[in-house]
């Protein structure tokens, strides 16, 4: 890995991999709600029809994972990354700390596979959680939403802790389940000033969850972190909430940068 790709990889894991959890004062988002409000009416559930085969990426992506090995990634301390690689899938080790990846993006197209533990165990926030974090600090959350309530912004699809997922699409725990997310980064002024914000689309297992969200700022767990300026292209991140969570089939197709 040369020192570029580990410098902007050590930004990226100051802020992505666990969220803030000594932070106690509720954000109230745009939409009135306060942060994480178990009252905040749910998402519907709509059955996302049969579990997808992994395929092939197109040919323009980036593969990130193919199932053989984490030449891609590394531990969130620079280390070789610690997760297990089996049967075509990667499995978060607990404890073992989150993975980033040894490449860069800004705007791009993501698509990721993963499935939660079967049988399940927990509830809430204690079940098949686990993340994808775009730049590094904006994550889309992955959580075992079949049949499990917690607070919708912090569901599956969520953008965590700011904008629940239009419906609940989620398959059954242990079936393989998709995200494929577009994603503009942020822009920011020449004097670190916020010119943008981000936003993403994300469509869980084929179904349209979120369309040109918003973001808010970074997703923590229990404040509101405003924008602060950053580069134009950070790793990805994946997240080790201590739960057996199973990742494949990941690639990424960069997008041309956008004039508005």
């Amino acid at each position: 890995m040369n020192t570029g790709i580990r410098s902007v990889s050590r930004i990226a894991v100051a802020v992505c991999v666990l969220a803030p959890l000594d932070a106690l004062a509720q954000a109230t988002p745009a939409s009135g709600w306060p942060q994480h409000s178990m009252d905040r009416p749910r998402p519907p559930v709509v059955d996302p029809g049969p579990a997808p085969l992994s395929g092939r990426a197109p040919s323009d992506a980036i593969v990130l994972f193919d199932g053989r090995h984490l030449s891609e990634w590394i531990a969130a301390d620079s280390s070789a990354a610690k997760w297990k690689v089996k049967a075509g899938y990667m499995e978060v080790v607990p404890k073992a700390g989150g993975i980033v990846s040894r490449r860069a993006f800004g705007d791009m197209q993501l698509h990721v596979e993963w499935a939660t533990p079967a049988p399940p165990h927990g509830e809430g926030q204690e079940r098949g959680n686990s993340g994808v974090f775009l730049m590094g600090r904006y994550e889309i959350q992955v959580l075992d939403s079949y049949k499990n309530d917690t607070y919708p912004d912090g569901q599956a699809a969520a953008t965590f802790g700011q904008v629940p997922p239009f419906v609940n699409a989620s398959r059954p725990p242990g079936q393989w389940q998709s995200y494929d997310i577009v994603f503009r980064r942020p822009r920011f002024n020449a004097d670190g000033s916020l010119a943008r914000p981000g936003r993403v689309t994300v469509l869980h297992n084929g179904v349209l969850v979120q369309d040109n969200t918003e973001l808010m700022g970074p997703t923590t767990y229990m404040r509101r972190t405003p924008y602060a300026a950053h580069p134009d292209k950070l790793p990805l991140a994946l997240q080790d909430h201590e739960m057996r969570v199973r990742f494949r089939n990941i690639w990424v197709r960069e997008l041309a940068e956008t004039r508005d």
